[in-house]
C-alpha cells in the first residue's frame, strides 16, 4: 500500500549482453533483479545507452550501474552524461554498485583512469582476493578471503581516483572491488552472473576467444558457482535498496 511513497532502485543500464546471452537470460538488469529477488515493482530501469534520462539523484533510494559491452575510453555522450551525473549522485550521498562497465564508469566519473588492460581480457570464472582493507567494509564482512567470481572485460581500471580504497584484486588485475566512502562501492567482476550465463558468454565468444589465445574448453571445465561473489550484490540491495519493513 505504501510502496509509491518509496523512490525506486535505479538499475543505470550501460548497454545490453550479446544476443544470444539476452536471448537466454535476459539484460542485465535482468539478471541483477533475478540475482537479487527484486521485484519489478521497486526497481527503475534507465537505458542511458539508448538516450534514457535519469532523473536526479535525489529521486531514487539508490543506483547499480550495470555492465556493458561499450568501452568506457570511447566517451560516448550518453557515457559522459552518465559520468556527470554520477559525480552529482556521490556529492549526494546517493549509496552505488558498480558492476564491470559500472565499475570503470565511476572510476572514470572521479577522476580515475581506464584502459585496455596490457595483458588483454580477463575472462570466466576466476579467484579473486580480498584485500586487508575489506575486513572493515560490511558490504565483505566474513566473506572467505578467496573466491571464485565470473569475469568478461577488455578495460580495466588502471589509475584509481583520489580517496578510493582497493578492496579486492585478482591475479590479472589489481582493482576487482574498489570503495569510495561509505555508500559507493563496484566490482569489475559480475555479481549476478551464474555458471550457466558465463558458459553462454564462453560459447558465443568461443571462436574470439580461441583467436585471443585462451583455452576454451579449460575455460568452461573450470566453471562454477560464485555465491560468495553474488553477496556484494544481495548485502548492497539489503543494507541501501531494500525497502523498510514495517514495525
Amino acid at each position: 500500500m505504501n510502496e509509491n511513497a518509496h523512490p525506486p532502485l535505479v538499475i543505470i543500464q550501460t548497454g545490453l549482453p550479446p544476443e544470444p546471452v539476452s536471448n537466454r537470460h535476459g539484460t542485465f538488469s535482468c539478471m541483477i533483479r533475478e540475482a537479487a529477488g527484486l521485484r519489478a515493482g521497486d526497481v527503475e530501469v534507465v537505458a542511458v545507452h539508448q538516450g534514457a534520462e535519469l532523473r536526479p539523484p535525489s529521486s531514487y533510494r539508490a543506483a547499480i550501474i550495470t555492465g556493458s559491452p561499450a568501452m568506457v575510453t570511447d566517451l560516448a555522450d550518453w557515457s559522459e552524461r552518465t559520468a556527470a551525473w554520477i559525480r552529482r549522485a556521490v556529492d549526494q550521498g546517493l549509496p552505488i554498485l558498480g558492476i564491470c562497465y559500472g565499475h570503470q564508469l565511476l572510476a572514470h566519473a572521479l577522476g580515475g583512469r581506464v584502459d585496455f588492460h596490457p595483458r588483454g581480457r580477463e575472462v570466466g570464472t576466476q579467484t579473486v582476493e580480498l584485500l586487508p582493507a575489506a575486513s572493515d567494509v560490511p558490504l565483505l564482512a566474513g566473506l572467505p578471503s578467496r573466491f571464485p567470481a565470473h569475469l568478461i572485460h577488455q578495460q580495466s581500471v588502471m589509475e584509481l581516483p583520489a580517496g578510493a580504497t582497493v578492496l579486492a584484486r585478482s591475479e590479472h588485475d589489481a582493482h576487482q572491488i574498489v570503495q569510495y566512502g561509505d555508500r559507493v562501492i563496484s566490482s569489475q567482476y559480475h555479481p549476478e552472473f551464474c555458471p550457466r550465463i558465463m558458459g553462454t558468454y564462453l560459447a558465443h565468444f568461443g571462436p574470439r576467444l580461441g583467436e585471443e589465445g585462451f583455452d576454451v574448453q579449460a575455460l568452461n571445465a573450470r566453471l562454477r558457482p560464485a555465491p560468495e561473489a553474488r553477496e556484494l550484490l544481495l548485502r548492497f540491495v539489503r543494507q541501501h535498496a531494500a525497502l523498510q519493513e514495517a514495525a
